[in-house]
């Protein structure tokens, strides 16, 4: 079995294995079967594979019929719209379900949002976590951030462009108005626009965009800096002065 990483933005990009990769394989599976379609024009391949859909709602069931295609001695390719699969799309349950019966799997790796991101931040790379999509409901989404917030790795996390104004905002409240990120949107695409500033900037640049009637549109990526070394070093002796406090208070 083969994960295919493909363009995020410009086919152009697509790396030069995925078409061989796309032309010889007896099926592919892919989130969106017109996607992939329109990516094999594209790239000028013919497919001959069978394309069957591969998409979260019917992730598991689908994984047990692709293993069994595996097993068969069959070719599978597995793409997503964009991107490398089962990085936030659908394929990791399809690989743990293929190690587990022994089935090779390799890659034909690709363009990820998530690198792309995070390279042209400016933001250390040194250290860095991923965190997906931000959980929706509140309880769970102030709870992820406060954790984030005294995280000193730089965190990259998907948003859909309907709840980036509110992400920013709760991300400001959660981390601090100084505390670096950067908004990338329609990365690698015409509209490209990567947008830099404090978290309090930020919030108040996509409150604007929202308030001008358009708001913050297509695919967004933000990356937000961990906490720096002296703030984790200032709570640390806040705790240990608290810590001291309250045994003083307990000794009477």
């Amino acid at each position: 079995m083969t994960l295919a990483g493909v363009p995020i933005g410009q086919a152009a990009d697509a790396p030069a294995r995925l078409a061989e990769a796309l032309a010889a394989a007896d099926v592919i599976a892919a989130e969106d079967t017109r996607r992939v379609r329109q990516l094999a024009a594209a790239l000028d391949v013919r497919l001959s594979a069978r394309v069957v859909s591969y998409y979260d709602v019917i992730e598991v069931r689908r994984a047990a019929e692709l293993v069994a295609e595996l097993a068969a001695g069959k070719d599978v390719l597995v793409v997503t719209d964009a991107g490398m699969p089962a990085i936030s799309d659908p394929g990791y349950r399809l690989v743990a379900a293929a190690a587990a019966e022994g089935i090779r799997v390799t890659a034909v790796p690709g363009p990820s949002a998530v690198t792309t991101a995070l390279a042209v931040s400016g933001l250390p790379t040194d250290r860095f976590c991923f965190e997906g999509f931000p959980p929706r409901k509140t309880g769970e989404r102030a709870r992820r951030f406060g954790e984030l917030a005294a995280d000193p790795r730089t965190h990259v996390l998907f948003e859909s462009p309907r709840r980036v104004a509110a992400t920013l905002a709760e991300l400001r409240d959660s981390h601090g108005d100084d505390r670096a990120a950067v908004v990338c949107r329609e990365l690698t695409k015409t509209h490209e626009e990567i947008v830099r500033g404090s978290l309090g900037e930020l919030a108040a640049w996509a409150a604007g965009q929202e308030e001008s009637g358009g708001g913050v549109r297509g695919e967004i990526t933000l990356v937000v800096a961990g906490i720096g070394q002296a703030a984790v070093r200032a709570a640390a002796r806040a705790a240990a002065r608290e810590a001291r406090r309250a045994e003083r208070h307990r000794d009477g």
